[in-house]
């Protein structure tokens, strides 16, 4: 532990959710940074359900691809993005993505501010007896500032 607080590596997490075939260590939280960001690794499926094409009302989100390929919808401009490169969604633009390639992509994934705790009700979502439904998410979506995109 440093004095700014543990280092953590691949696979490590204060918070750690699964969601869409996802999993999702949280790196930090809005408990930790004042609200200002979270950021979280996320290893993405091959052919994983992706999230509702949406629009951020209330934070802006990078994507940095670590291993694999990502593949993004951005604005309908489809994006394919390769390990080291970075990717800034800005709040209010319609987006989704998910693993563009036969092997699982990971990423770090941040939002500023910060939404780990969407990211909590989503897992608490998914681990219902059934998958939820799109609807299911969008409505969960909404109530974290997302509108469908």
């Amino acid at each position: 532990m440093t004095a700014a607080g543990p280092v953590l590596g691949p696979g490590e997490g204060g918070r750690h959710f699964r969601a869409r075939g996802s999993e999702m260590w949280f790196k930090a939280i809005g408990e930790t940074t004042g609200g200002d960001l979270s950021c979280m690794e996320r290893t993405l499926p091959p052919g994983g359900r992706q999230p509702p094409a949406h629009r951020h009302t209330n934070c802006s989100e990078a994507y940095f691809v670590l291993e694999g390929t990502v593949s993004v919808l951005l604005e309908g401009e489809e994006l394919s993005l390769e390990p080291e490169q970075f990717l800034l969604v800005r709040r209010g633009r319609s987006h989704t993505f998910g693993s563009g390639s036969p092997e699982p992509a990971r990423l770090l994934v941040i939002h500023a501010p910060a939404m780990d705790g969407y990211f909590a009700a989503l897992h608490e979502l998914w681990h219902q007896e059934r998958p939820p439904s799109p609807e299911d998410e969008r409505a969960l979506m909404a109530r974290f500032g997302m509108e469908p995109g």
